[in-house]
Parts: C-alpha cells; structure tokens; sequence
C-alpha cells in the first residue's frame, strides 16, 4: 500500500474488550462466524464476509474506529508496551539506548513533573515570538522551525503548523543524490477543506475551532484571547485559500520544480528567504524543489501583507498547540476536546500508557525496533515471508508477459523495473545512532523537542549526499507497509506480518488472500498511477510508449468512476480520482495474489477446508482483512485528506476479478456485478 499507512495508522487503534468477543478462525484461516449468510455476496462483499462481525463489534471510547488492523496493531502495541516497560530494567548505562527508552517514557508518565513545569519548556520559544519587531524576525523564526516529514506516503499533502515542512530523498531527475522538498503547511485543521467547504459540518467545526484557539490562549494567561483567536482563524484561512489542493499536490509532474536559491525572491517575494533558510541551515544549498509552487509563493506573500501581530499569534497559538498533549492535564483536555471528540468522534481519551508508548516508539523508533526484532520476529518468519515476496513478483512477472494490450518496447521496461525492485522484510540492515540525543527522565516535552531537532539534523545531513537505496521509512513496529518509488523499494515492516494477515501455521489461501495481497498491493504501486512516472532506477521517466499509456489511463479513469459511485455518508461520495492510486494498487495486488496462490498449489487442486473451496478462502481473507467500523467523524475527515478509499469498499475490489464470479455464483442483476467489459483490469 504506497499509501495504505495513514489510513490503517489511524484507523489501527483498538481495546482488548473490543475482541474478546471475536470468534476464532477455523482451520481455514477465516473467521466463519464473522460471515453473514443472510447477505449476497454479489450484493455487498464486504458484509457478506464482516456481517457477523458488524453485529456485535463496538467501537471502544478512545477510538474512532475498529477492525482487522487494529487488532494486529493492539498485539504490536502490548510487544511494544512490555519492551519500554522491561527497559530500565536493571539500570542500564547511561546513554545507552535503553536508557534513552526507559528515561524517555517515565518522564511522559510523570504528570506531577509535566504540572510542576506549566509552560516552562516552550519558555524559549515563546520569548522568541515575543521579540519579533521586524520581517526580517519573523523570517527567522519562521525559518527555525523548518522541521523534516518523514512520512514518505503523506509527503504531497504534508501536514504541518509549520508554515512550510521539509522533506528529503532523491531528486525526481537525478536519482543518485539526495535534494531537499520544501511543503506546504501553516494549518492547525486536517486539511484546506475545513476551512473553505461550505458543508455544514465543516461550518461547525470551524465555530469549534475558534472556540478552542481562544480557550488554548486563554488557558495560557494571553490577554484578549478571543479576539487573538478570530485573527489565527483568518490567518490560517488566508493560508488555506493559499494552499495547493490534494489533487494537484499528487501529481508528480507539479512537483518537479527544481529554484535555485536566488529564485525564491524573484518567484515568491515577500518572506525574506536569505533569512528563512539561514535559520534552517539550508542557506548552503544550491536549489531546491517547491513541489507547490503557486503554494510557496501564496504563503510568502501572505508573510509580508499580513500584520506582524496576526503571525505572532499565529505562532503562540500554534507553538502551544503543537505541545499540547505534553503540557499539563487542562491544555491536553482541551486538545483532545477539539482533535479528539470534534475531528474523530471519539468519546475518551486513550490511557496515558498508550500514549505513552506510541510517543516512545515514535521518537526512538529504531531503538524500539531493535528489541521488537529481537524478541516477537523470529529468522524463519522472515524467510517465509521473503519467499512469498519472491513467489508475488513472479506471479507479477509472468503477468507482465501476458498483457495482450502491451507492447513489447514497455513490457521490457516493466520487466526490468521489476527486476530491480529492492524489497525489505521486518527491520533495516543498518539501525539509528541515537548517541547524540538527550533524553531526560524528567523533561517530558523538552525530550520530544530535542528528538524533532534531532530528526531534523538527520535529514538535513543527508542533504547532498548519494542516496542510500537500503533506507528504511518504517520501523520494525510499525503495523504498515510502503512503496517507495523514488528508491523503488518495499519496507514491510515485521509488525504486520502477524496473524490474521500472516500465520505460518495457516493455509496457504488465507495467508495470500491477506498478506499477500498486501505484498502484491506494494510491488503494484511502482506500476500505479504515480509508480508508473518512475524508471527503474527511480528517476521521473516516460518509459510508456503512446498507446500504452493511453491504455493505462483509460483503464485509471474507469476505476475512478466505479470508485465515484460509493457513497461513504449520506451526501459524501468517495473520491475516485483522489483516491486512485490505491484502488489501481488494491485491484492489482489482488490479481497478483491470486496468481501467486495458484502458482503455489503446484497445479494441484485446493484442499476444501470448513467447506470453503481455495478461491473462497483467498477472496474471503482478502474482505475480512479489510473488516472496520469507523466513526462518522473519523470517516468525514478521511475523505477529507486521506488517498485511501474507506475500507469497506476496498473490500469491494474483488468485483473486478473474473474468479471472484463463480466463485460466489455472482449473477447479472445483483449489485456489484459488472459486465467482463467493466471490469478494471490494469496489472
């Protein structure tokens, strides 16, 4: 899933009571009671596979949503909670790694020192919002809190307070040496929509967010906070309007925009860009690439029209806001009130252990990784999988081959892209140096602080140099996968390949209905729509002769219009063309799974296993892996910002398959049947 990390990273959050009830699977690997009989499969896939499910599943408090991922991801959260936990065992050295992870995650449960603290660790920044007198100071600061993306899935729709976000990786035409990307930011809502759409709902959201900037403010001792809080609202509106919408951000083409340093000031004056990037430490830089151009000149015009007083409240409300869940009880309430209740619609908080531990793994993330390695992703589940990796890209292989509307000048190029595709299973082969990270058990937010700054200095030292094709965008705990296309790569990180998308003990239908078709999803994204621009060596290349391409799109377009026709709320559709990449990879990596656990039987027949056929279990574990229940909230704002499609009408990719047909006896008439002819067939 090139992209299927967002989506599953918010939606893989669930409690144990939420399965307690959850039938166990059958020898087939697929969990019979979760089926309901009483719906077509040719109707709705995916409640014919989840139905049984959806009956009795509830959502817990602190989520806003629940399902398969979720269930994977709870089991990585408990490892990983006893890793931190086992940490300070034995009082390790100082400057150790699990030093750093014990000190790390005691400082996040010590309340009584984050309320003894207040407002003292964001003392330095907010003194230096206080002493802006000038452009020239606000480019400064401005500059100084450049921070590094390190999502290289959610990197065209970067989403930072930030008014910009850095990200680093190769150059789009020189795939040898890593350039910088600067992004668009500047926005404490999820995306420019929340700001413009005249939905009612987002109308009301908005009112709440004006709501909470003031009660933030006002929780900060700042004096007229209601006003100061209208004036953040219309600055980041003006900010919004600004912005590059998703769409536009996705296509690579767009974001091919190579300004040397110079240009800044001739193309987007207005923020004094010799002062931003020496404060970034990108003043050494030759060029850099806008990948939003119209963006980067919108939001530097806005530095210099808007009052100076409007960005120093800008930047109070959005240096709090941003450290909200690590300052005392009342400004973290009020936080999760607004991102939390109004954005997600989830009821209550997480347990601080929770968030503890997600905080932990997150800024020593390959620290953690190590131990989850060492203890839950033994040698022999890592050959397993890197065989059946092995057993995809065949199948996709031979699929290449027997493409009738390919010709044979890009069939070859396919094949050696294909040949060249780097793929990495459970962990990296070279782990993070976290020696020069401090990390106190006593200083909550300042140990945060220091790992973003950290973070950043990595990235910015890779600047320059060549690219490193074994780099890892994930860590091992991560419940995940992602395309790279630029490294042409696959990370698959070992958290995921765990039951119920990988059991070794499993059939072979179920394990390549689940994690392989995950697997075949992420090769399909160097051949979707976005992976399709890239050559093998990850340089943005036309490798597609005319008609070819022409095909291609075609074929992109009419997905996009079966996508379109789902309606995920009551008057909001699904994006097909926003949502596209995925949908190509979904139908792909399907198709390429199928292949693959046929070519595994040897030519001989599947076994009939709790009276399922093989194509049965395969096409039945593929629509109960996407099994979820989602908050109407959660699920407005994907739709909103997300390039997934939601998760129920992913499970109604297999439409697009000729054996799904006789596999369910699906007949002309029933809802999700299409035509041969309709049905999308890329890969």
């Amino acid at each position: 899933m090139q992209r299927i990390r967002w989506v599953l990273a918010a939606a893989i959050l669930c409690s144990p009571a939420a399965w307690a009830a959850t039938p166990a699977s059958g020898p087939s690997g697929i969990d019979l009671a979760g089926i309901d009989h009483g719906v077509k499969p040719g109707d709705d896939f995916f409640r014919y596979a989840n139905g049984g499910w959806l009956m009795t599943a509830q959502i817990p408090a602190d989520r806003s949503s629940t399902g398969t991922f979720l269930k994977v991801f709870e089991q990585a959260e408990k490892n990983t909670a006893e890793l931190i936990s086992d940490a300070g065992a034995g009082h390790p050295a100082a400057g150790s790694n699990a030093r750093r992870i014990a000190d790390y995650y005691a400082a996040w449960m010590d309340t009584a020192t984050i309320e003894q603290h207040g407002l003292a660790p964001l003392k330095p920044e907010l003194a230096q919002i206080g002493a802006i007198a000038s452009r020239a100071d606000l480019a400064r600061v401005l500059g100084s809190r450049l921070r590094a993306d390190v999502d290289p899935v959610n990197a065209t729709h970067f989403h930072t307070q930030n008014l910009f976000g850095l990200f680093v990786t190769q150059g789009l035409e020189d795939p040898s040496h890593n350039i910088a990307y600067l992004l668009q930011g500047g926005l404490g809502m999820p995306s420019r929509d929340y700001y413009l759409s005249s939905d009612p709902h987002m109308l009301a959201t908005r009112g709440k967010y004006l709501t909470y900037i003031g009660a933030l403010l006002e929780q900060a001792g700042t004096a007229d906070a209601a006003a100061k809080a209208k004036t953040v609202l219309d600055l980041e509106t003006k900010i919004a309007k600004a912005q590059t919408d998703l769409l536009d951000s996705q296509d690579i083409h767009k974001a091919n925009n190579l300004w040397r340093m110079a240009d800044f000031a001739r193309k987007a004056p207005g923020l004094d860009w010799a002062s931003y990037f020496k404060a970034a430490g990108l003043d050494g830089q030759q060029q850099i690439d806008t990948w939003q151009p119209n963006a980067v000149t919108g939001l530097s015009a806005l530095v210099a029209s808007e009052p100076l007083q409007a960005w120093k409240d800008l930047l109070l409300f959005h240096t709090i806001n941003q450290s909200a869940g690590l300052l005392p009880k009342a400004y973290a309430d009020l936080s999760f009130d607004f991102y939390g209740r109004t954005l997600q619609g989830t009821p209550q908080q997480q347990p601080r252990w929770k968030r503890a531990v997600g905080a932990t793994s997150g800024d020593l993330g390959d620290a953690v990784g190590q131990l989850y390695v060492k203890h839950y992703f033994p040698a022999s589940s890592k050959a397993e999988i890197e065989q059946l990796v092995k057993n995809l890209i065949a199948a996709f292989n031979d699929r290449i081959d027997t493409l009738s509307w390919m010709t044979p000048a890009t069939r070859e190029k396919a094949k050696a892209k294909l040949a060249t595709l780097r793929v990495g299973v459970g962990y990296p082969d070279t782990w993070r140096d976290y020696g020069s990270l401090q990390i106190r058990a006593d200083d909550a937010l300042g140990n945060h602080l220091r790992a973003e700054k950290f973070e950043y200095e990595h990235q910015r030292a890779k600047l320059g140099q060549r690219v490193d094709k074994g780099e890892w965008w994930m860590t091992p705990q991560t419940v995940n996968a992602v395309n790279l296309p630029l490294q042409n790569a696959l990370n698959f990180p070992a958290a995921i390949l765990q039951p119920p998308f990988f059991d070794p003990h499993a059939d072979a239908a179920a394990n390549y209905g689940a994690i392989g078709s995950v697997i075949g999803h992420e090769i399909s994204h160097s051949f979707d729509n976005m992976g399709a621009e890239f050559d093998a060596e990850g340089r943005l290349a036309n490798w597609w002769t005319p008609e070819d391409l022409a095909h291609f799109k075609a074929a992109g377009q009419q997905l996009a219009k079966q996508f379109d026709q789902y309606e995920a709320l009551p008057g909001l559709h699904v994006n097909g063309e926003q949502t596209l990449g995925e949908n190509i990879a979904d139908v792909s990596g399907l198709t390429i799974a199928y292949l693959a656990y046929h070519k595994s039987l040897g030519g001989k027949p599947a076994p009939v296993i709790d009276g399922l056929d093989g194509d049965q279990r395969f096409f039945l574990a593929y629509g109960q892996a996407w099994r979820s229940k989602i908050r109407d909230a959660a699920q407005r704002q994907r739709l909103a910002t997300d390039v997934h499609a939601p998760a129920d009408f992913r499970a109604q990719t297999v439409r697009n398959l000729d054996p799904w047909y006789p596999a369910f006896g699906v007949k002309p008439g029933e809802k999700l049947y299409l035509a041969p002819k309709d049905r999308v067939k890329i890969w």
